[in-house]
């Protein structure tokens, strides 16, 4: 059979977890329209006659400020060079700036078989794509250049297609009913930290992070998990954010995010959730591990 790996890597926002949701067929990473979403590398395993694709989505590169983001942009440029094919997803609608240059500056020092995934398709006129795709196609470094939308699947079985065509063959990498390598309690983490995106206001998302604290299985009869976590902020002014008018905010997220932790875990949730302020934790080495942001393995 045919098996490898893929690394999907771009800017912020380009559509990288949206598409690798779309690939493996379950909800893996979250997904929101805010920048930064994604903060750890999430491996997602596809089974398909004859081959296994391994994707590893990553956080979006940008100029990084914080201990957290150094180890973000860390991830993303590790996962560049260790796959069988590296997978520059590109929002089409986006025009290039600074920020891109510099990614296809790393792009152009990989030495591994390169696509460019062009996403939201959708959203963009036909008669507007086509010179987009050949610009790219002059700068001659991408073996394949595959538009997409992430969003309606649109073309995303042709890019599975090229994918496995360039993969070595071999055993599979993993057991056949191998999903994900993310822990549930991060899995949990990251469905609560959802909703926080979700619902509240801009200046939030950069500043927030959700720890689980306890994580109870279900046992018994009446089986039900419990999940006790915090919602981390950065100073005391957010906190009234979070918490809402007469604590209708937190009731808010906590309802959206339970419901969703029932759909993923398959059972019933108690879930409590309470607000902590932390200052500057995004530098703290102690946090950053708790909700699964760790240095790439060479820097560890």
């Amino acid at each position: 059979m045919k098996a490898g790996f893929v690394s999907l890597v771009g800017r912020p926002n380009a559509g990288k977890s949206t598409l690798l949701n779309r690939l493996v067929g379950e909800k893996l990473a979250i997904v929101s329209d805010k920048p930064q979403t994604t903060r750890n590398r999430i491996l997602g395993v596809k089974n398909y006659p004859g081959a296994q694709l391994v994707f590893l989505d990553t956080p979006g590169i940008h100029r990084p400020l914080h201990r957290m983001n150094v180890r973000m942009v860390d991830v993303a440029v590790d996962a560049m060079s260790s796959v069988d094919v590296l997978g520059l997803v590109v929002d089409v609608g986006e025009k290039r700036g600074r920020g891109d240059e510099y990614v296809m500056d790393l792009v152009r020092n990989v030495t591994v078989p390169r696509f460019l995934i062009l996403n939201k398709v959708d959203l963009v006129q036909k008669t507007k794509l086509l010179p987009i795709l050949e610009e790219y196609h002059k700068l001659g470094l991408f073996e394949e250049i595959v538009p997409v939308s992430a969003q309606t699947g649109d073309n995303v079985d042709r890019l599975e297609q090229l994918l496995i065509a360039r993969m070595p063959e071999g055993d599979a990498l993993y057991p056949s009913d191998y999903l994900t390598d993310q822990p549930e309690r991060v899995m949990a983490g990251e469905i609560v930290r959802e909703k926080v995106l979700q619902f509240t206001r801009d200046e939030l998302p950069f500043s927030s992070a959700v720890i689980i604290d306890r994580f109870e299985e279900p046992v018994g009869d009446k089986p039900i998990l419990r999940l006790y976590c915090s919602i981390v902020v950065d100073r005391e002014s957010q906190k009234p954010i979070i918490v809402g008018k007469g604590g209708s905010m937190i009731k808010q997220i906590g309802t959206a995010a339970r419901e969703e932790l029932e759909r993923f875990f398959a059972t019933k949730v108690y879930l409590d959730l309470h607000v902590r302020v932390k200052q500057d934790w995004r530098e703290d080495d102690h946090l950053l591990q708790e909700i699964g942001i760790t240095p790439p393995i060479g820097d560890r």
